[in-house]
């Protein structure tokens, strides 16, 4: 009897538990129906709270309704209704630099040469195919130049660098928002007037860094909330504001939520990624890095980098401070710099000011082996993706030699001037000029088509995602605007020309997630982009969830390709929660492109109840 009493109860659980179960997903059915509608409000969306989001732990390539293939092919697509929002923890997820990820795959890193801030991106079965949602309270950042110096608190809540450097000038809390005075840990009175010290040490006219248009581009490493680039641009000097997402983890989004160019980047194992003799200056101030490491490999990185006659500006302790560690450092990094024929270009108080030779002839004259030794004669100097560092001086190539220099013209002539080095791509000056010509009529037809939704002042951050030669940047030149020149890492290496130009940028693969924050954009530039994607095999909605990702809210694409591609990403609009803007054909460029179709969206303001209920 007890046998059987036993049974019945069992029949009896499985029973209720089966109709728990029934239940449970007629709810799922039932919400999910609605959470998938929402996309058909206004402008503003609203989605449901936590228990209807979750982490994309169905990835692309998968077997659920968000699994798409990366044909772009008619036919060739399963279109999500919608795509799940990732977590709350994850607005401000960098997924090729996020620590969980190297924790999960347990990498061996070396630490003390800083491989944990270096990229390292999730396995394709890791990666997340949810939407990123914007932090409680999101506000339209901003507008640039006003942002330069305030942003909204709630855009980024964090408020710790405020209290660790409140001596320092760094940033304040005021209500709402959170305010750059303009110091940093070396200048607490100022980047404008830190920077008119360093312009007058080096004799320039009028204390004026850009030294009659010969200082253009500027390096600026550990760069804080970059201030010091900052206050650059008002006399035409754009830096490249460097850091890694360290313990002060959210510098370089502060500085991109200003308006500022910035990139998250270390100086670790792998080169920078950045063509040889890209910068006229670099600067590193209380950047607390160890230069003599590795036989000075980080030094001789600079050196790599720096123009014919470029210079490093150096403001820490060991430059002026007269204890034993400090002494001895000096002395040491003073014997490397020399070894690497740098001289003092100036010095004064706790700044200096070193510069690179003009030409090979110092190290021609360096006793034999000397160290750091040359670089061996098959190393390219801008390889850079995913190539390691070499403790190795880049000697200048024949030109530069010959030209004592770089042989740019001062900015701005240097922007529409064809660089030196187009010869290295046997490229013509009048290939540069039409390239040049022709990006000023496709960029003026593409305001034409954004001026029903924009103002002057409406877009500030700007990416070409596929910036050949930077013309699509240079026709942007009278607007108040910087833009991220990327090329591709297995194209052509046109990112030395772009540099040559005046212009600042990067080198990417877009099979992966590129180095920096959610919301960091205002317009993206995708020109044959997914056609080139697809030829490697990668994932087209991978790609649309990271433009998604980069895209601030209110924020435009431009995409420029061929007819299946528009047709592709026009599916989905509405799972991304984008609408259409414009669309228009080729045929008015002076140079056809075939059947590249011009298609404009713009990315809608959401933000998840429970964002609307924390920020209340």
């Amino acid at each position: 009897m007890r046998g059987r009493s036993d049974g019945g109860q069992k029949k009896r659980l499985i029973t209720s538990l089966c109709a728990v179960a029934i239940f449970l997903g007629f709810l799922y059915v039932y919400y999910g129906s609605i959470f998938g509608s929402s996309s058909n409000g206004a402008s503003a969306l609203e989605y449901g709270g936590k228990s209807l989001r979750k982490i994309g732990s169905s990835y692309l390539g998968g077997d659920d309704e968000s699994s798409t293939k990366s044909g772009l092919e008619d036919g060739d697509v399963v279109v999500p209704k919608t795509f799940p929002v990732c977590d709350d923890r994850h607005s401000e997820l960098i997924p090729c630099l996020d620590r969980n990820i190297i924790y999960q795959m347990r990498l061996k890193l070396d630490l003390s040469v800083m491989e944990h801030y270096e990229r390292h991106c999730p396995p394709p079965e890791r990666r997340y195919n949810c939407l990123i949602p914007p932090p409680p309270g999101y506000k339209v950042p901003i507008k640039w130049p006003q942002s330069r110096d305030e942003v909204w608190k709630a855009n980024i809540p964090h408020t710790h660098l405020a209290h660790e450097k409140s001596d320092q000038n760094w940033m304040v809390v005021k209500g709402e928002k959170i305010v750059f005075p303009g110091g940093g840990t070396h200048f607490h009175y100022g980047a404008d007037k830190y920077i008119a010290s360093i312009a007058n040490m080096l004799n320039f006219s009028h204390n004026n860094l850009n030294n009659e248009g010969r200082v253009r581009t500027v390096l600026d490493v550990g760069c804080g909330v970059a201030s010091f680039g900052a206050y650059l641009l008002s006399s035409d000097i754009i830096a490249m504001s460097l850091a890694p997402n360290d313990v002060h983890q959210n510098q370089i989004q502060f500085a991109l939520e200003r308006g500022i160019p910035a990139c998250l980047g270390v100086l670790g194992t792998k080169r920078l990624p950045y063509p040889s003799r890209s910068f006229e200056l670099a600067h590193c101030s209380r950047c607390r890095i160890d230069w003599l490491q590795r036989d000075g490999i980080l030094l001789l990185e600079l050196d790599r980098l720096l123009r014919p006659g470029g210079y490093f500006a150096y403001s820490s302790p060991e430059a002026y401070a007269q204890d034993e560690e400090d002494l001895r450092i000096w002395k040491e990094m003073s014997a490397l710099v020399e070894r690497m024929c740098w001289r003092i270009a100036a010095k004064r108080n706790q700044t200096v000011i070193w510069q690179k030779p003009l030409t090979n002839d110092c190290y021609m004259e360096r006793a034999p082996g000397t160290n750091p030794p040359l670089c061996r004669s098959d190393d390219d100097p801008d390889a850079v993706w995913g190539v390691p560092m070499e403790a190795c001086i880049t000697p200048y190539s024949d030109h530069d030699q010959k030209a004592k220099g770089s042989g740019l013209a001062p900015w701005p002539v240097r922007l529409t001037s064809p660089p030196p080095r187009l010869a290295d791509f046997g490229y013509s000056n009048e290939m540069f000029e039409k390239d040049t010509e022709t990006w000023r009529q496709r960029v003026e037809n593409y305001l034409n088509l954004l001026s029903p939704k924009i103002e002057a002042n409406t877009l500030r951050n700007l990416m070409d995602m596929k910036a050949n030669m930077g013309s699509f940047a240079a026709a942007l030149k009278e607007r108040n605007v910087w833009v991220m020149n990327v090329i591709p890492e297995d194209g052509p290496n046109t990112l030395k020309l772009i540099y040559d130009r005046g212009l600042i940028g990067t080198t990417h693969n877009w099979c992966e997630a590129f180095s920096t924050y959610p919301r960091t954009y205002d317009l993206l530039h995708a020109w044959t982009v997914f056609s080139d994607i697809e030829k490697k095999g990668c994932s087209a909605e991978d790609l649309l969830l990271e433009m998604d990702r980069i895209l601030r809210p209110k924020g435009f694409i431009i995409i420029r390709d061929k007819q299946p591609v528009i047709d592709f990403v026009r599916k989905y609009l509405s799972a991304l929660h984008w609408e259409a803007v414009a669309t228009a054909d080729s045929s008015s460029d002076s140079e056809h492109e075939g059947d590249n179709v011009v298609f404009i969206v713009q990315k809608k303001l959401w933000l998840t109840s429970e964002s609307i209920l924390n920020s209340e």
